[in-house]
């Protein structure tokens, strides 16, 4: 099994532009405190909300990283 964030606009389409980091990660727990340690990152580089992936099911979907 191996985890990893899909980047996402506002809508809820993939962001694929940019140099995005792609980490694949082995654990649900490792790929969220990776998440904790970056989202700002990827804030600024234009992703809005994120989803979790192990393998190709959804874990969760459609996380803001905008704090509310």
């Amino acid at each position: 099994m191996t985890w990893r964030w899909r980047y996402e606009n506002a809508n809820g389409g993939e962001v694929l532009d940019g140099p995005l980091p792609r980490e694949i990660f082995p654990s649900q727990a490792d790929a969220e405190s990776w998440l904790g340690e970056n989202w700002r990152t990827l804030l600024e580089a234009g992703v809005e909300q994120v989803t979790l992936l192990e393998d190709d099911k959804v874990e969760y979907a459609g996380m803001s990283l905008r704090v509310e």
